[in-house]
């Protein structure tokens, strides 16, 4: 209740920018977060900058897990945000020290005025450069104005030595030797010009062998931690960052690549910092099993890096070509070097036999496993129910592999032995029919954990959706289901069996009502008092994340 009514508050002090110098100098430290995620909240950009120039504390973290309620960043709010930061560098009330942006970035080209990962990853290594760049503006606005400082110093001195010189210099001394004066003042001007031309080389940093010391040993004053999304248009950019030394330091959490080659992956690896880095995402570039090898030892050299994820990186693996026995031996041990892997995704790497190989070799059991369109074989469905993996999963995704009577065996002992830990199952796109569903629904039933289970793209008729949704209001953790649309749904022509790809190209049937499948359904739940499970056969919009 209080929070609620602090978050009321907070966002009709945001609403008017005009009353901000008023009350900005006697908020209380405990109170710049719920206003920050109000003017967040309210797309109040203005009012982001200014309290994130003069932030109180060590640590400002935006972003986070995404949830039901959380909202795509506003793309101003962000701008303003990073640009506060650098303005905020030279802003005594400000005692920032780490920015951390994990997870702040949308969808890439969603609805509205959000900015996704790619944009995200652009602002920030931008503001990382601009930062570096203002700091030297800095620097040179001091050394001019050093270099004045000493130059009225120096026209001071001058003007005294002359004094001195028409005062009379030729002053006899006890010793006969004489102008001894004269030469004692000259000796000490220039003692003096040259302690003071040496101080203003040290203060304005004019020696040359001292200036790329001084660039590379600029102290950092903020820590910026993000998800990183790059490709070949941000590529350059990123590099420029991580190479930057200034009072930014960039560092990773999760690193998306998209399409650039193995010789920039392997330069990108070693630009990142080792500490922090937990995931490498590894999207539409041709690595082939030789280039992933060579990538693996590099990720090894990440001490925290628990999630490697895969996506149509071409490991196309043939034993008829030659040294691919030895490219997959090599593949082996540098995965069984990745000591916290939790996480591991292979989508449409197409290496059917070799799963054993492949996951036999890491030295901790994974969490989540992801293997879509792997084109998986009986015998690697066997090796996986048996793996020392199976006890441990919690996510796991075999859409697109088919299944039959041969593989059902393998299947079910695998959930027999995850019944315990499994919290997310995705079997779309299996080849799934109603007599196969009827022996796997026992096993579905011994998964007391399961949050969500995705079944799109199976060829199921209405009674086999019925028994499925009695079955999921059994599970008392279950929270999503997606199902397919029924056969009976479908235009007439459709095969006896189709595949994924005809379900999901085939056309409904506008004759039929699809609103009653959706009634049927529902009032399998009503009649149960299943309330908090939600049905639906929207494969677009559908995320597993979204269950708590």
């Amino acid at each position: 209740m209080v929070r609620c009514l602090v978050s009321l508050c907070a966002r009709e002090v945001v609403r008017n920018h005009s009353s901000s110098p008023s009350w900005l100098g006697w908020v209380p430290r405990e109170l710049y977060r719920p206003l920050l995620e109000a003017a967040f909240a309210s797309g109040r950009p203005l009012a982001v900058g200014e309290l994130a120039q003069c932030w109180p504390e060590r640590t400002l973290r935006v972003g986070g897990p995404k949830t039901k309620e959380s909202i795509s960043p506003n793309r101003l709010c962000v701008q303003a945000l990073l640009l506060a930061v650098v303005r905020g560098l030279g802003d005594r009330r400000c005692v920032l020290q780490v920015l951390d942006l994990c997870g702040l970035h949308g969808d890439e080209g969603g609805t509205g005025d959000s900015m996704g990962g790619w944009s995200l990853t652009v602002a920030v290594c931008t503001m990382v450069v601009q930062a570096k760049a203002g700091v030297k503006r800095t620097q040179k606005k001091d050394g001019d104005r050093e270099r004045k400082r000493f130059s009225a110093l120096e026209r001071e001195m001058d003007l005294k030595r002359e004094r001195a010189q028409k005062k009379g210099s030729v002053e006899p001394n006890s010793g006969g030797t004489g102008f001894s004066g004269f030469v004692s003042e000259q000796d000490l001007t220039k003692g003096v010009r040259r302690r003071m031309e040496t101080e203003r080389k040290k203060r304005t940093g004019l020696e040359d062998s001292n200036t790329e010391e001084k660039e590379d040993n600029c102290d950092v004053l903020v820590h910026v931690r993000a998800d990183l999304f790059v490709n070949a248009r941000s590529w350059e950019r990123v590099r420029v960052a991580l190479t930057t030394s200034g009072p930014l330091k960039l560092q990773c959490r999760y690193l998306r690549v998209e399409e650039i080659s193995v010789s920039s992956i392997r330069t990108l690896l070693s630009l990142l910092p080792r500490l922090g880095l937990l995931g490498v995402d590894i999207r539409y570039s041709s690595l082939g099993v030789a280039g992933l090898a060579e990538l693996l030892p590099l990720l090894s050299s990440f001490p925290s890096l628990n999630s490697l994820r895969l996506h149509y990186c071409n490991l196309d693996f043939r034993r008829d070509q030659f040294g691919q026995e030895d490219a997959l031996r090599s593949l082996s041990q540098g995965l069984a070097s990745l000591q916290e892997l939790r996480r591991l995704s292979l989508t449409a790497l197409r290496l059917p036999g070799q799963l054993r190989v492949l996951l036999s070799s890491l030295p901790q059991p994974l969490e989540i496993l992801e293997l879509p369109y792997l084109s998986l074989s009986p015998s690697d469905l066997a090796y996986l129910s048996c793996s020392h993996h199976a006890s441990a999963l919690q996510q796991l995704d075999l859409s697109e592999n088919r299944l039959d009577d041969s593989t059902l065996p393998s299947i079910r002992r695998l959930l027999s032995q995850a019944s315990s830990s499994l919290q997310h199952l995705s079997l779309s796109g299996c080849g799934l029919t109603d007599s196969l569903l009827g022996l796997l629904l026992p096993s579905f039933g011994c998964c007391r954990a399961l949050k969500s289970l995705a079944l799109a793209l199976n060829p199921l008729s209405m009674a086999g959706l019925l028994d499925l949704v009695q079955m999921a209001v059994r599970l008392p953790n279950l929270r999503q289901l997606l199902y397919p649309n029924p056969l009976e749904d479908y235009q007439p022509g459709l095969p006896d069996l189709p595949s994924s790809a005809q379900l999901l190209d085939w056309p409904l049937d506008e004759s039929t009502d699809i609103n009653v499948t959706s009634s049927q359904l529902n009032r399998v739940l009503l009649d149960s008092g299943r309330g908090d499970l939600i049905l639906t056969c929207d494969l677009l919009n559908y995320d597993k994340d979204l269950v708590a």
